[in-house]
């Protein structure tokens, strides 16, 4: 089957970004600006029909039974089907076979859609998803989106949307049920690894930000120290890194932080441009693999390293892009700060079929410089760090409030949250001891709730609000200062 497409290459962490567009990242097509960087389909360049033409693919002769199956639905089923919906489903029902969470089909309304959007903000609630053994899985949340700020994680699992299960839906069908406008509710239900129990999440549909460069500067031991963080690699990203980053030189940096926790991917020439200004042009910054194990290594234009030190953060929720840029510094001798990344080593192309819909198919593999596979392992840092304790605690949902010499799950999670706001609670193995009980008066007192040392839902959705502002602040941020802290040892 030859296809006419456009040299349009994307390195996909998740399917769908839950925004209005239904996928922001996820599906974003875009022209790479090196020509010479992007692995190439079997068509010459000049070739830039976007559709599939009916005379280029040549269907199996046992085809004729879709055709069978549509005309007996059509004829004999008890209720009245489009044939859209019966197209529509033979295409899905084929992507679903292949078993790769990453191959989906986008129908014209959710392409309309995100092509309205793609140029600006979008609204939902700014997560990114997979589907994981088949449950709906956050990837990461979009920094400052409000799945961020209601202390959504990677590698959460959204089981229920407003009380209806999602299990039996494909993934474009959770992300219609999940996105929505500014302003509006949606209420998740999560089973969350490590938690004794789903809970509820209840959050308010925003517009979801669309920078993704940051940077800071401090000062190590004396020595100027920049830090930037991507959060996701869309089309602006590898331009504002080097904005932002030229200008953390011309100040005179002594070392760099380079953050992608929380990045979930995005696009391929993206990462591209930001690695050729730290790989040189001796070692391969990826390589591209096709499905006969055709290697085609890609390299920059760079003669050497930078003459400062530099440090990569990663954690679960870094994915894809990020790991391509993770992998490709590590293996130049750079360390990489955190926990193993989320493990995707797989490239997508967006393939336009014509009248709107899109279905974005697993065309390559991408390798490390060294030629090594990340998929479905991760990369490992170099020095592994993981975050305090209480970044781990869980929502807590009390029908009935806790109270002295119980032992219960839910309690543990009271205790870390008390422990990180600096509650002492004695001990954080579950146990309801004497010394939780004064810490939850004190936390209680302080926040002008009813002081009675029980945890009832309002203290438990206290606790929970402050220990989310507290993380989003960035305080007690181990890994960031590990990270800071090798770079000049």
């Amino acid at each position: 089957m030859k296809l006419k497409i456009p040299h349009i290459i994307l390195i996909l962490a998740a399917a769908l970004v839950l925004g209005f567009a239904g996928a922001y990242v996820g599906v974003q097509v875009a022209t790479s600006s090196d020509e010479q960087n992007v692995p190439q389909t079997n068509q010459p360049a000049e070739e830039q029909d976007e559709t599939v033409n009916e005379s280029e693919y040549n269907a199996p002769e046992n085809m004729n039974k879709v055709a069978q199956a549509f005309d007996i639905i059509k004829k004999n089923y008890l209720e009245n089907v489009e044939d859209q919906q019966l197209i529509e489903g033979a295409i899905q029902g084929m992507l679903a076979t292949l078993e790769d969470p990453y191959s989906t089909y986008m129908d014209i309304e959710m392409m309309k859609e995100f092509d309205e959007q793609i140029e600006s903000s979008f609204e939902g609630i700014g997560a990114e998803v997979s589907m994981v053994n088949g449950t709906v899985t956050i990837v990461a949340p979009i920094k400052d989106s409000p799945a961020e700020k209601s202390g959504l994680r990677p590698n959460d699992q959204v089981l229920e949307v407003d009380g209806e299960s999602l299990e039996g839906f494909d993934l474009n069908e959770a992300v219609s049920k999940i996105r929505g406008e500014k302003g509006t509710e949606v209420v998740l239900t999560i089973a969350r690894p490590g938690a004794s129990e789903p809970f509820e999440v209840t959050i308010t549909r925003d517009t979801i930000p669309v920078e993704t460069v940051y940077s800071d500067m401090r000062t190590i031991s004396g020595k100027k120290t920049g830090i930037i963080e991507i959060t996701n690699f869309s089309e602006q990203t590898s331009a504002e890194f080097e904005e932002q980053l030229q200008s953390l030189e011309e100040e005179g940096i002594e070392g760099l932080v380079i953050d992608v926790r929380g990045n979930p991917g995005g696009l391929l020439n993206s990462v591209e441009e930001i690695l050729s200004n730290f790989i040189p042009k001796d070692v391969p910054y990826v390589q591209i693999e096709d499905g006969d194990g055709n290697r085609t290594p890609y390299h920059s234009n760079l003669n050497a390293k930078k003459d400062y030190p530099i440090s990569v953060l990663v954690n679960e929720g870094s994915a894809s892009a990020s790991e391509i840029l993770a992998v490709a510094m590590k293996e130049i001798d750079y360390h990489v700060v955190g926990t193993t990344s989320f493990g995707k080593g797989t490239v997508q192309q967006a393939v336009p079929l014509g009248d709107g819909s899109t279905i974005k198919l697993t065309f390559f593999k991408w390798l490390s410089p060294e030629g090594n596979w990340i998929h479905e392992t991760g990369v490992e840092p170099t020095v592994e760090i993981d975050q305090p304790e209480y970044y781990y605690s869980n929502p807590v949902q009390v029908e009935d409030p806790l109270v002295i010499d119980q032992s219960d799950p839910k309690i543990e999670s009271v205790q870390l949250m008390l422990d990180g706001l600096g509650y002492n609670p004695g001990r954080t193995d579950g146990y309801f001891s004497q010394e939780t009980e004064k810490a939850v008066e004190a936390f209680q007192q302080d926040n002008d709730l009813n002081v009675t040392g029980e945890v009832d839902q309002e203290t438990a959705n206290m606790l929970e609000l402050q220990i989310v502002e507290k993380i989003r602040d960035g305080e007690d941020d181990l890994q960031l200062e590990r990270a800071l802290e090798v770079l000049y040892h």
